[in-house]
C-alpha cells in the first residue's frame, strides 16, 4: 500500500520538486489543500484533496478543513500498538507517514505598517500547528517538515530506508524543529495580542509583560565565546544590520565590540571617529572632516587601538584608510567605504570590514542579560541630555567652548564602563578612565593616559557618567587642569562638591540623569 504524504504550505519554494521526488522515487500518494493542491496538480502530480479524503467539505472560509479524525488519527496512530491500528482500521483511517506544513505568515503580517486587527487574526494558523504538533508527537513513525530547507535532507534519509538510523535521527531532529517553530509562532501571536487589548496591560505595552518570552533563530555558530574553552552561538538578526565585506569570521568578542561601537557612534552627527577596545572607547573625536576626527581620536591613545575596533559615521575614504592601514585592527565599521579605501584594505586579508546597512545608529532592542536563575531585561539607554536640560550649580557659568566640550564628553562617558571619567577639550577625548571601583581612580587613570599621549589637560573639561560622591574626584580633575565638569548630581555631599568647584573657580553642570554602565 502506498504511503501517504500530506502537503499544505504557504511558502511554496521547492515544493514541486520535493513532491515529485516523493511520488516518483519513493512511491508516495499526495494529500493536499487549497492552493498547494492546485500547484501540485498544475505540475502534473496526482493529488487528492483533503476534503475528498475525509469525506467532509472545507467550510467557514477554509477555517475547518484539516481538523478531522481522518487527518489527526492518521498522524497520531502508533504503529507499534495493535489497539491503535485496530481503531484506525475500524474507522477507515489511513495512516499518514509524512507531513509538510509551514504556517500562515503571521509575523510578516503584523510587521506591516497599519495592519488591521482583523487581517492579523485571519493570519493566525490553527490547522497548520495542529498537524505539525500531531506529526511531531508521533515522530517515531511520521516524518514532519516545517522548513523547505530540510527537503533535500528528508529525501536522502528516505533513500536510506524506513528502518535506518539516519531516518530515525532526522525525524527526531525535525520534531524538535517543529516545536521550536510553533513555540515561536505562539509567542508572536501573544505579543501582538498584548498590544491590542481594549484595556491594555501597561507593563506589556512598556515591553515588560508578566511572562517574558524570547524566540530568536540561530544566526550562526561561533568558533568559541569570550575564551577558547567556551562554546557560543549568535541568535537573532545581527546580520540584517551589518554586511561583512572582507576578513575572518566574526568572533563573540567582535560582535560585542561592534554593538558597543555602533551605539556610541550613533550619538554624533558631525564627522566622528571612535576607537574602542573591549567595548570601551579609548579615543573619540569629531571634526569638520573624517581625517581630522581620526587624527584627534588616535592622538588620545596610540597604544590601546592595537587589536581594537574603529568606527566612523561618514564614508571612509582613501585619506583615512592610508592613516590606519598599518595599525593592527580587528574590525572597521562605516556606513560606506570608497573604492580606493577598499583597495587599500584588501591587502589585509584578516581585517574585518563591516558596512552598517541602515547607516550608523542602532535599533532600540531591549537589553537582556543572564543572571542566576533567569534574566534581567531593560530598555536600552537612549537618553542624551542637552544644554536646556542641564543645571549650572556653580558660581561660574561654563564658557561656550566649555559647553561644547562638556556635552561631547557626556556623550562619550555614557558609553564607558563605570566608574567612568572622560577628559575632553573641544570635541576630542584627552584621557579616558574606565571600570574602576573608585571614581577617583578612574580620574587618575585618565590623567595618566593623557600624560602618556603627551596631551595637556590644562583648560580641559571632565565628564563623569555618575555622581561624584566625594570632592576627591573633582579635586583630582582640577589638579590635572580641568576647568569645568559635568555630572548627574544627586549625592549626599553635593554641596561639598559644589563648594570645592567654586573654590577652584570651576564651572560645574548637573544633568539630573546618570548613565551607569555595568
Amino acid at each position: 500500500m502506498a504511503k501517504l504524504a500530506l502537503l499544505s504550505v504557504s511558502d511554496k519554494r521547492g515544493l514541486v520538486d520535493f513532491a515529485t521526488a516523493l511520488v516518483r522515487q519513493h512511491g508516495y500518494k499526495l494529500l493536499s489543500t487549497g492552493g498547494t493542491a492546485k500547484l501540485l496538480a498544475e505540475a502534473g502530480l496526482p493529488v487528492t484533496e483533503v476534503s475528498a479524503h475525509t469525506g467532509f467539505p472545507e467550510m467557514m472560509e477554509g477555517r475547518v478543513k484539516t481538523l478531522h479524525p481522518k487527518i489527526h488519527g492518521g498522524l497520531l496512530c502508533r504503529r507499534d500498538k495493535p489497539d491503535h491500528l485496530d481503531a484506525a482500521q475500524q474507522h477507515g483511517i489511513d495512516l499518514i507517514d509524512l507531513v509538510v506544513v509551514n504556517l500562515y505568515p503571521f509575523e510578516q503580517t503584523v510587521a506591516k505598517p497599519h495592519v488591521e486587527f482583523e487581517e492579523a487574526i485571519e493570519n493566525i494558523d490553527i490547522g497548520g500547528p495542529s498537524m505539525l504538533r500531531s506529526a511531531a508527537k508521533n515522530h517515531e513513525s511520521v516524518t514532519v517538515v516545517c522548513d523547505p530547507a530540510d527537503y533535500n535532507g528528508v529525501l536522502a534519509a528516505l533513500t536510506a530506508g524506513e528502518g535506518s538510523a539516519e531516518l530515525k535521527a532526522l525525524r527526531r531532529k525535525l520534531a524538535l524543529k517543529v516545536f521550536q517553530r510553533t513555540g515561536a509562532y505562539d509567542t508572536a501571536i501573544a505579543k501582538y495580542l498584548e498590544t491590542q487589548q481594549d484595556e491594555p496591560d501597561l507593563e506589556a505595552l512598556s515591553g515588560f509583560p508578566a511572562t517574558f518570552t524570547l524566540s530568536l533563530k540561530k544566526a550562526q555558530s561561533l568558533r568559541y565565546g569570550e575564551n577558547p574553552h567556551q562554546k557560543a552561538a549568535l541568535y537573532g538578526t545581527f546580520h540584517e544590520h551589518f554586511q561583512q565585506l572582507q576578513g575572518k569570521e566574526l568572533s563573540y568578542n567582535n560582535i560585542l565590540d561592534i554593538t558597543s561601537a555602533t551605539y556610541l557612534i550613533g550619538e554624533f552627527e558631525k564627522p566622528t571617529v571612535a576607537i574602542l577596545k573591549h567595548t570601551n572607547p579609548c579615543g573619540v573625536a569629531s571634526a569638520d572632516t573624517l581625517l581630522g576626527a581620526w587624527e584627534k581620536a588616535y592622538a588620545t591613545d596610540r597604544q590601546a587601538p592595537f587589536g581594537g575596533i574603529i568606527v566612523v559615521n561618514q564614508t571612509l575614504g582613501q585619506d583615512v584608510a592610508e592613516q590606519i592601514k598599518d595599525i593592527f585592527t580587528e574590525v572597521i565599521i562605516a556606513p560606506r567605504f570608497s573604492d580606493e579605501a577598499l583597495a587599500i584594505f584588501a591587502k589585509k586579508k584578516n581585517l574585518r570590514l563591516m558596512i552598517a546597512k541602515g547607516g550608523i545608529g542602532a535599533d532600540a532592542l531591549q537589553e537582556v542579560r543572564s543572571v542566576v536563575g533567569g534574566v534581567l531585561v531593560q530598555d536600552r539607554d537612549r537618553s542624551m541630555e542637552k544644554i536646556t536640560g542641564c543645571k549650572v550649580v556653580t558660581k561660574r557659568q561654563p564658557t561656550a567652548e566649555e559647553w561644547e566640550s562638556l556635552l561631547f564628553g557626556w556623550k562619550v562617558g555614557k558609553h564607558v564602563k563605570s566608574n567612568a571619567i572622560v577628559y575632553c577639550r573641544g570635541e576630542q577625548t584627552l584621557g579616558v578612565g574606565a571600570g574602576q571601583m573608585a571614581r577617583v581612580d578612574s580620574s587618575r587613570i585618565a590623567v595618566w593616559k593623557a600624560g602618556e599621549a603627551k596631551l595637556d589637560l590644562k583648560g580641559s573639561v571632565v565628564a563623569s557618567e555618575a555622581l561624584f560622591p566625594f570632592p576627591d574626584g573633582l579635586l583630582a580633575a582640577a589638579d590635572a587642569g580641568a576647568t569645568a565638569a559635568i555630572q548627574p548630581g544627586g549625592a549626599i555631599r553635593d554641596e561639598e562638591v559644589i563648594k570645592a568647584a567654586d573654590e577652584r573657580g570651576m564651572a560645574m553642570v548637573f544633568t539630573g540623569v546618570r548613565h551607569f554602565k555595568h
